[in-house]
């Protein structure tokens, strides 16, 4: 394929008093980076072996280097699943609109996809959009239903086999073309289903590895909606092929659907609005079927599931998308069929059309209030994978700041430190300090007020192994150990962090807020005083209670 345009803010040849002011402020941010023009260029990355892209992942002893964030939704439907509505140029339109720099398509798995044709057309479609808006990385993805659990986001990078990998991946191990999804007659969760998914992402790793594709991720989305992913299925996962299955949405897609009066009195963001099931994994509480400040309960819980994956000490990273299939207040509406067509023999949904009406939906457009960053060195597909493969991602609503970074080192230590997803080995009884530095929005978000940054959050635990049991979803030893209150300050600023002595493994990651709903965590004050709580069912305007997360950094104590 062609060379990859830098995007317009990256790019020197667009002057800085035609970008908006988010814009300006991430070529800034590119600038301190030392990565502005050349340096950032694509070109060269799309010549990169599959090796050489990873390379870039590892970090070198002398810490990390600077990055740049790109910003991202990697779960987006079109007119090619069969509950969505919209064309790749509306989504494309959206996504340029809303700041996206990669975007992937993700449409459900099911008859039409595999076996009528859609995965082809819907490729076609795709490389006219990869042509059409070359400022934006466009990847071809799946929705996964995986057998006997909830979904996952299943993509590559453009090549060879990007088409064939999804269809073959379908037929052979898909749950619904199978038959085999949780709560389908005749089918509940058994251990078939279980060791068909793990065969499935061994099978994925195995293309990969071989060659067949250059690359391929997996991140399972909205895990707690219906409570069917047992953390002992999520741990098998993750170790079944830890080089592509690297982690889950953080907080899911439909954070528009509990706007007061829009959906109804018992709706929830995120659509979490089920109950536990037959299907459930009977060792959920109830309270874990609802969103926290629009993120999942796995992931909002201090010491929660995501802590007790974490302190085994493996990476597992968190994401925020839009699950884009029907926008809230928008005034289009899918098209008829013409006589004798369906989404079984088409595999594609007729184009909407126009009623000037709104429509129902809980959607928002990609970008345009969740967002997951991915920190990277140059511009390209592969180095978007590679950044997300080596955890270098944090995730924010609303667009609560326009930049992080985190760095681990020695107190008074030499270089850069380790930031997001990296590992820093230390002697024990070194001292470790964490460093942070912060750059606070620039503009109005997308509903017309300008976020502000009212609290950070360090969040530490310690790392003690493999778990004796692996449905364990608690990390007793995880808590907030600081607070820093930086309600007012403005621009780019850092924090110092003291994190004392090191004297056995950690890891901390990090959480903000805008402050203006939270209370005592889901343990407890003493783990987590001030952290976000579920909104009222049918009152919950996420533009009223935004958070931001970022994945952790690891502490290896060697003696």
């Amino acid at each position: 394929m062609p060379d990859q345009p830098l995007p317009q803010w990256a790019d020197p040849d667009v002057a800085t008093d035609a970008l908006d002011p988010q814009q300006v402020s991430r070529r800034g941010l590119l600038r301190s980076a030392g990565l502005f023009g050349a340096a950032f260029a694509g070109s060269a990355l799309l010549g990169q072996t599959t090796a050489e892209a990873h390379t870039e992942a590892r970090t070198p002893a002398y810490g990390d280097p600077n990055l740049v964030y790109l910003v991202g939704d990697h779960h987006v439907h079109s007119v090619y699943s069969h509950d969505a509505k919209y064309t790749f140029s509306q989504l494309a339109r959206a996504a340029s609109r809303y700041g996206l720099d990669w975007m992937v398509l993700t449409e459900h798995s099911n008859i039409g996809h595999a076996r009528a044709g859609g995965a082809e057309a819907e490729h076609r479609e795709i490389v006219k959009a990869r042509r059409d808006n070359r400022r934006m990385l466009l990847f071809q993805g799946l929705e996964w239903y995986i057998p006997g659990a909830e979904h996952c986001t299943v993509f590559s990078p453009p090549g060879r086999h990007e088409v064939e990998l999804l269809t073959r991946f379908e037929e052979a191990y898909d749950g619904k073309l199978l038959g085999w999804t949780a709560g389908g007659p005749g089918h509940p969760d058994t251990a078939r289903n279980e060791a068909h998914a793990v065969k499935a992402l061994a099978w994925l790793d195995q293309q990969r590895r071989r060659g067949y594709v250059d690359d391929v991720l997996v991140l399972a989305n909205h895990p707690l909606r219906l409570g069917i992913d047992s953390p002992h299925e999520l741990r098998a996962w993750r170790d079944a092929a830890p080089a592509i299955m690297i982690g889950m949405e953080g907080a899911p897609g439909a954070q528009a659907g509990a706007f007061p009066g829009w959906a109804g009195p018992d709706s929830i963001r995120g659509e979490y609005v089920n109950k536990p099931s037959e299907n459930s994994w009977p060792g959920y509480p109830a309270a874990a079927y609802v969103t926290y400040g629009g993120f999942d309960w796995a992931t909002a819980t201090v010491g929660g599931l995501w802590d007790s994956m974490l302190a085994e000490g493996k990476l597992f990273s968190v994401t925020s998308n839009s699950d884009v299939h029907r926008v809230a207040y928008d005034t289009w509406k899918n098209g008829d069929w013409l006589p004798g067509q369906n989404f079984d023999n088409t595999g594609r949904l007729p184009d909407p059309v126009n009623t000037t009406e709104p429509q129902p939906g809980g959607d928002f457009w990609p970008g345009q209030f969740s967002r997951t960053h991915v920190g990277v060195t140059r511009y390209g597909y592969r180095d978007v994978m590679a950044g997300l493969r080596a955890g270098r991602v944090w995730v924010d609503h609303g667009q609560l700041v326009d930049g992080i970074d985190v760095r681990v080192n020695r107190r008074h230590g030499i270089g850069r430190g380790v930031t997001l997803g990296g590992r820093l080995r230390v002697r024990r009884g070194e001292n470790i300090e964490l460093t942070v530095t912060v750059t606070t929005a620039t503009r109005p978000g997308h509903h017309g007020e300008i976020p502000r940054l009212a609290h950070l959050d360090v969040i530490r635990g310690a790392v003690r192994g493999p778990v004796a049991d692996r449905d364990d979803w608690r990390a007793p030893d995880t808590k907030v150990v600081h607070t820093a209150d930086v309600e007012g300050r403005r621009g780019r600023f850092t924090l110092r962090i003291p994190l004392g002595r090191a004297d056995e493994s950690f890891y901390v990651r990090l959480r903000g807020s805008d402050g203006r709903r939270g209370g005592p965590g889901f343990l407890g004050a003493t783990v987590d005083p001030h952290g976000p709580v579920p909104h009222e069912p049918g009152n919950g305007d996420p533009w009223l209670d935004t958070w931001c997360y970022t994945n952790p950094v690891f502490v290896d104590v060697v003696r």
